[in-house]
């Protein structure tokens, strides 16, 4: 049996400005310039207060007959629009609004901090790959000749820490390029003790030297001096994992070859990678808020300070205010000036969100 009844229910619906306010607040600071700078693409309308004035621009939407063949979106679909609905665009009150107070956003807080003052984000130093090796270098007894013989070296080392030019190669980049005569046994002493420095396994020319280097470095057990055996002797077999043929040759069980070929594997075949950069996000941590000690009192800040300062477009602007300017209003200048608007909205939304 079919009924009807009226009900009264409360029901909290959210409207699309809510929801997107509520994922801007989930974003830490550390990514909220990636959300803005994504905006900024998106929205032509909203500007960096960084960005330069616009200046003797034409902004003039041009009249064409209202039933052009051209009235499509960028999408190549026909725009179905009513003249009633352009009409409803309140361009005074809009205009109006948008012209009130200074063209730009502040986005101080009122309550902490009465100058105004900005807050930079700490920018990290980061020490390369090569600076590292020229940092230990400066700790060797060099006089001058030889600790550029010795930059040149590790200026010739590529970033993963192997060295890429031949010794007879080296010796003709100083002579040629720094006037320095020297002979392949003196760069070739230099080489040996740059191998010394950290990270170990670089300045070498093949993955072997690399592996080996590091093994030499660690304590002298028996497992490590297998595993040495197995990359002098055994390093091509090892590359193929014919693990079986050299477990034999060194006549181990397998619990002890199974702690050599471990030691081998966590050995790093790219020890200057260890210097690439990663994520700055991911390396250093920008706080979302500060806590101050004032004289015994806690006080709170949100970090808002490295936000930056962004505003309307002006030139989005006086295109609506030539469009109210006007007299001939056709379809494809309502058009127009409707697409505009909600690109406005979207930007003056956007810049009260952050701030």
């Amino acid at each position: 049996m079919l009924r009807q009844s009226n009900q009264q229910r409360l029901l909290q619906k959210l409207s699309p400005q809510q929801i997107q306010l509520m994922k801007l607040l989930q974003i830490p600071t550390a990514s909220l310039d990636d959300r803005i700078q994504e905006e900024l693409e998106e929205n032509p309308a909203l500007e960096n207060e960084a960005a330069p004035e616009p200046s003797e621009l034409d902004y003039t939407l041009d009249a064409t007959d209202g039933n052009s063949d051209d009235d499509f979106d960028n999408d190549g679909e026909e725009i179905e629009l009513s003249n009633d609905t352009a009409e409803k665009v309140d361009l005074d009150d809009f205009l109006r609004h948008e012209d009130d107070g200074d063209r730009s956003y502040d986005y101080g807080d009122d309550n902490y901090g009465g100058d105004n003052e900005k807050q930079v984000t700490p920018a990290r130093v980061e020490t390369n790959f090569h600076d590292y090796l020229l940092d230990q270098l400066g700790m060797l007894e060099l006089d001058d000749r030889l600790h550029r013989i010795a930059e040149q070296i590790i200026g010739s080392l590529d970033e993963d820490g192997y060295l890429r030019r031949e010794v007879t190669s080296l010796c003709d980049d100083l002579a040629f390029g720094q006037n320095i005569e020297t002979t392949p046994e003196e760069i070739e002493q230099l080489i040996l003790k740059i191998q010394q420095f950290d990270p170990a396994g670089i300045c070498v020319w093949t993955l072997q030297d690399c592996l080996l280097l590091q093994l030499k470095k660690l304590p002298d057990t028996v497992p490590v001096r297998n595993a040495v055996i197995v990359l002098e002797k055994y390093f091509n077999e090892f590359t193929k994992k014919h693990y079986d043929k050299i477990q034999k040759q060194l006549n181990l069980n397998d619990e002890d070859f199974k702690n050599v070929i471990g030691i081998i594997i966590k050995l790093n075949p790219k020890p200057g990678s260890s210097f690439a950069l990663v994520n700055k996000a991911e390396s250093y941590v920008i706080p979302d808020f500060f806590v101050f000690n004032n004289n015994g009192i806690l006080e709170l800040s949100l970090n808002s300070k490295n936000a930056p300062e962004l505003r309307v477009s002006e030139g989005y602007k006086e295109m609506m205010r030539a469009y109210e300017r006007g007299q001939k209003k056709d379809k494809r200048q309502k058009e127009a000036v409707l697409f505009i608007k909600q690109k406005l909205d979207s930007a003056k939304w956007f810049i009260d969100a952050i701030k």
